[in-house]
């Protein structure tokens, strides 16, 4: 067994925030390859944004803003690889799942790397951006589950929502047309 990362959705910004947005639960890679010689003035706002902080999904090619990590079979990760292998050819026009193999290979072997030291369900954020020299750099930041969390939602895998909102009765009315114009 070796570890992966797979895409998750705390909440349905991912849906917004990217041209195309990857489906809770693939797996996926950093998916850098992706802006490579492209300019930071080229990129559209929503591409600019998965450039930012996107992980890309294998099977939909889509982004993701986080992932955890998720323990994988060999043969789900030869998966992955040929999955990638076969995007690469039909997204990014590489000449055939041979040639486009080895990259594949060599792109899972990074989320792997990335995975490695990390318990399974531990999330994974990513930032990117254009270093002085043009380069791109990557940071990658870990959030570790809890055994218990304050609201206990079991599709939060141990991770608290970053807001929780509770109705209250009060005896206090506000009425808002009232106050309009008030200082």
């Amino acid at each position: 067994m070796t570890r992966l990362p797979r895409t998750i959705r705390l909440d349905p910004s991912d849906r917004h925030i990217f041209a195309h947005a990857a489906e809770p639960g693939e797996w996926a890679v950093p998916g850098t390859f992706l802006f490579w010689g492209r300019a930071p003035d080229s990129l559209t706002r929503k591409e600019a944004i998965a450039f930012r902080s996107g992980f890309l999904g294998v099977e939909s090619f889509g982004h993701s803003t986080l992932v955890t990590v998720q323990e994988a079979r060999p043969e789900e990760r030869a998966a992955m690889v040929e999955a990638l292998a076969d995007q690469l050819v039909a997204q990014l026009g590489a000449p055939s799942r041979d040639i486009a193999r080895p990259a594949a290979e060599q792109e899972v072997s990074l989320a792997e790397s990335l995975c490695a030291d990390h318990g399974i369900g531990t999330l994974i954020a990513l930032h990117r951006k254009h270093g002085e020299d043009g380069e791109i750099r990557e940071q990658f930041r870990t959030l570790r589950p809890r055994d218990e969390t304050a609201f206990s939602a079991s599709h939060l895998m141990g991770h608290d929502r970053a807001f929780q909102f509770f109705e209250e009765e009060t005896e206090d009315h506000v009425d808002l047309f009232q106050l309009r114009g008030q200082d």
